[in-house]
């Protein structure tokens, strides 16, 4: 049975095209950007300009973020977080790493987990790094997709595959 590609959540990045590395050169964070004041929102906001000095809030347009950006700041999740976090409870936890990353162009900090095998030993403040795809959980019909932040210069396991993050049992953004 093929199982469909879905995100995690609609709309906040592209999955790419292709399979390995065409994946990942395809893979981008989307941000909406407001045409009054350049404000870049990560989330999205697709309803008005939060940005309280706008001058009138003008028309919010998608648009893809900076690929890479530098750790802001890096911390690991050493407990299993409640529901709706999609974990079997009778293996044992494996702690995962978050990532903040401030990407310099939209001057805003996004955070998301990182990839799988980068530890916080891994990571340094002022580290660039860059956006993967990545899988957050898998069931009979779907690859449910997410990001990751990954060190620029570093490869992980292929984009690709259907076992990025090594199974449900870890975290994702």
């Amino acid at each position: 049975m093929t199982r469909t590609r879905r995100p995690v959540v609609a709309g906040w990045f592209t999955d790419g095209d292709g399979d390995g590395r065409e994946r990942e050169e395809g893979f981008a964070l989307l941000g909406t950007r407001c045409t009054a004041c350049s404000s870049v929102f990560f989330p999205r906001e697709d309803s008005w300009c939060r940005n309280p000095g706008c001058p009138g809030g003008g028309e919010l347009v998608e648009t893809p973020l900076s690929r890479r950006g530098v750790v802001w700041s890096y911390t690991d999740g050493r407990y299993r977080p409640p529901a709706p976090y999609v974990s079997d409870p009778d293996a044992p936890w494996e702690p995962y790493t978050l990532v903040a990353v401030e990407l310099a162009d939209e001057a805003l900090v996004v955070l998301g987990q990182a990839a799988p095998g980068v530890r916080t030993a891994d990571l340094a403040v002022g580290m660039e790094v860059e956006a993967v795809p990545g899988v957050l959980n898998e069931d009979d019909a779907h690859i449910w997709t997410t990001w990751h932040w990954r060190p620029v210069g570093t490869r992980g396991p292929a984009a690709g595959t259907d076992r990025e993050t090594g199974g449900a049992g870890e975290a994702g953004a």
